[in-house]
């Protein structure tokens, strides 16, 4: 993220690193069992398509494995709100005396104690001044007027800054002291954590691996409309997932999501498959030459990884794929193995008690742990 388009005297953190301050500061207050207003809500700042969204939803599975809650995310468009939407509809009383506020659907959430809610406020920078000036209650009474959250949810904003050029107002000052503020950034090795958990499929991996300056290309000194984001790479992954794996037979739709020039480089680096090594006789044992060139090796760790993650059962598999993964650079060793701790907690443990893992990391620790 270009230094001047930051904001001047707040946290800046890549999104792995916001949903663990998060994670472990709710965490905290959730095993406590104390009320979870205690804590400020919170507000995400970054450029489109840095993963801002994402990282709410990360909080949410981290906040339900780690605290054995069942996570409810209320996603507010504030963008698409107007004042009343946020205080209700004004109707009379039974008697005809007074007038009430209908409840907005907002506020149906279940406070029960197994339960941990977040009212996810997106596009807040984007909203008119006077639905800002609404959400001054919600996010500093955790209510407006006579309607209430419950103790169990969660207040996290977000949006675009005013320097990205997208529809944002500035802040009102009695908005944001209401708030704790995070600026997000994008930062490759997060995001690649979370892409090999989350099944980014493998061609997008292994690219970004090679070519991590293509993760995000947004820009205020041009006018594309399409442009490579976090989000946008995403996007590119669910074409490749669900429509085709063929980059040639897709690349209108890559394009459309990426733009020209990134497309161009990830269809000419997409001939590298060809030479790909053969995944599953890796798996089943067999013996595969070691690439030499490195954007072939990063294409490796990929797939092997994005197999392992459908595999992830297969203990012997695994056990092949890291005799052959002891034979690679310590460099792409350690990315891979860093993979494999990453898909889930009992396949780093049975990592560890490996044999050839063991002997590796007693000869090439110092990879591991930089």
């Amino acid at each position: 993220m270009p230094a001047d388009l930051r904001l001047g005297n707040i946290t800046n953190l890549d999104v792995g690193q916001a949903v663990d301050a998060l994670a472990n500061a709710y965490g905290a207050v959730i095993r406590a069992g104390l009320p979870l207003r205690l804590l400020p809500s919170v507000m995400l700042w970054g450029p489109p398509g840095v993963g801002k969204s994402q990282g709410v939803r990360q909080l949410g599975a981290r906040i339900a494995a780690e605290c054995g809650k069942r996570v409810s995310i209320t996603d507010v468009r504030l963008l698409l709100f107007n004042p009343i939407d946020l205080r209700g509809i004004p109707t009379a009383n039974a008697d005809k005396t007074l007038a009430v506020w209908l409840r907005p659907q907002i506020f149906e959430m279940d406070g029960g104690a197994d339960v941990v809610n977040i009212l996810f406020l997106d596009e807040i920078s984007a909203a008119p001044q006077s639905v800002q000036a609404a959400a001054y209650q919600i996010t500093l009474d955790r209510r407006v007027g006579e309607h209430a959250l419950p103790e169990n949810c969660i207040v996290i904003a977000a949006g675009n800054r005013v320097t990205d050029k997208s529809v944002a107002v500035k802040m009102p000052k009695a908005l944001a002291n209401r708030l704790c503020h995070f600026e997000i950034r994008e930062d490759f090795e997060s995001w690649r954590a979370w892409a090999v958990r989350q099944g980014i499929h493998e061609k997008v991996v292994a690219f970004l691996s090679c070519r991590p300056d293509f993760l995000m290309q947004f820009s205020t000194e041009n006018d594309d409309l399409a442009f490579a984001t976090p989000r946008a790479w995403e996007m590119v992954s669910n074409i490749l997932n669900y429509v085709s794996d063929d980059v040639g037979a897709v690349y209108p739709l890559i394009s459309g999501c990426i733009g020209g020039g990134a497309a161009f480089e990830f269809r000419s680096w997409n001939d590298l498959y060809a030479r790909l090594p053969d995944v599953e006789a890796i798996f089943a044992g067999k013996s595969v030459p070691v690439p030499r060139e490195a954007d072939l090796l990063y294409a490796t760790v990929s797939a092997l990884a994005a197999h392992a993650r459908k595999h992830i059962d297969d203990r012997q598999g695994i056990a092949h794929s890291l005799a052959y993964a002891v034979k690679l650079p310590p460099d792409f060793a350690t990315v891979l193995f860093r993979d494999y701790m990453s898909l889930s907690p009992e396949l780093k443990n049975s990592l560890i008690t490996m044999p050839d893992f063991s002997a590796w990391l007693a000869k090439n620790g110092r990879y591991f742990n930089r």
